[in-house]
């Protein structure tokens, strides 16, 4: 599991927009996020720096950890 810190999320279409993002890289993954702590948990193959890159394609800032 991993956990990031996600800016500008606001709403469902952002939960959306992450979730379908991740699904095209693992269709496997489970996405879990919480708007208002801007927390996204991953459960994927994927590496932690893939995964970061894949919500910054969608537009989100992901916090330096």
């Amino acid at each position: 599991m991993q956990s990031f810190t996600v800016n500008g999320m606001t709403c469902g279409h952002c939960v959306r927009a992450i979730t379908a993002a991740v699904a095209r890289h693992d269709a496997a993954a489970a996405v879990q996020i919480n708007l208002e702590s801007g927390r996204v948990d991953i459960d994927s193959r994927l590496p932690r720096d893939e995964l970061a890159r894949v919500i910054a394609e969608e537009g989100y800032e992901v916090a330096a950890s």
